[in-house]
């Protein structure tokens, strides 16, 4: 079922559930400039067997209302549009994945309403904390000090997003996704392909968004209440991640609370078909176990 939900004055988001009613809720939060869509369909149908799967539309993505060139908003309001989301579905509590930025803004969600949280599970991000990474030899590394977006990704993003027409930037979008699958799997150009038409045809336009990009990332950090959380989290490592590349998971798993550190094989920055079975069986037993 699909339905609109009003976040904001003059802001509404695309959303949409599936599964069980009945059954416990489980809210997908999608990266940066990424529509609810971005969670395939696959994946979506092999949690909703046992949740009730809610995943919408960030501000600026898909269906939802664009908005930041008049309203400009920090990404910590993205985190407050999760909130707002459970409310119109009259959702207690539920158990929130988040991928990329969705996984900082979960990290948001476990400190700043863990009341609202049955679980989390967190997706290809960096730690929201200041406390250093504690390697296995002993050293301490400051979080800035830990590998970066990697290079071939770093010159993708540099190149400007020009508006060549929807072919072109399907084009574009599939490359973008070979860079980020990180090459560990074999890449599926076709699949990505299809996915991202979905997603223009869901959004009614192929333009490139910039809103996050451009969005206020300050007031963010949350150290001491993720190293103080009680809410059972689960963290994914990806072996071939190219944004928060090890040992972004590992240093993930340390400051937050009692987080189990789970590895998807071969998973880069992507969702392929490859990663959906294993994947929602790791969110699955976590969620089981919460």
């Amino acid at each position: 079922m699909e339905r609109f939900v009003d976040v904001a004055p003059g802001v509404r988001l695309w959303a949409e559930e599936l599964g069980s009613p009945d059954a416990p809720a489980l809210l997908l939060v999608m990266g940066a400039q990424a529509s609810g869509l971005g969670w395939p369909d696959e994946l979506v149908e092999l949690l909703a067997g046992r949740h009730r799967v809610i995943r919408y539309d960030h501000r600026d993505t898909g269906r939802s209302t664009a908005c930041f060139d008049e309203q400009p908003y920090p990404l910590t309001a993205l985190a407050e549009d999760a909130v707002a989301v459970l409310d119109a579905f009259e959702v207690e509590r539920a158990h929130v994945v988040g991928m990329s930025l969705g996984g900082m803004l979960t990290q948001l969600l476990i400190a700043d309403h863990p009341d609202r949280l049955l679980s989390a599970t967190v997706i290809g991000t960096n730690a929201l904390s200041s406390t250093p990474y504690a390697a296995p030899d002993g050293s301490r590394v400051p979080p800035e000090e830990l590998p970066g977006v990697s290079a071939e990704l770093m010159e993708l993003w540099s190149r400007p997003a020009e508006d060549r027409g929807p072919e072109a930037e399907l084009d574009r979008r599939v490359e973008h996704w070979r860079v980020l699958g990180g090459g560990a799997i074999p890449f599926d150009a076709a699949y990505a392909r299809e996915l991202e038409r979905r997603i223009i045809a869901h959004t009614g336009h192929h333009h490139v968004g910039t809103a996050h990009a451009r969005a206020d990332y300050s007031g963010m950090e949350r150290t001491e209440r993720l190293a103080a959380t009680d809410v059972p989290t689960l963290i994914t490592s990806a072996p071939a991640e190219p944004v928060a590349p090890a040992p972004h998971a590992e240093h993930l798993a340390q400051v937050i609370r009692g987080a189990r550190l789970v590895e998807i094989p071969g998973m880069g920055h992507a969702l392929p078909r490859e990663v959906h079975v294993p994947l929602a069986a790791a969110v699955l037993d976590h969620t089981g176990r919460s």
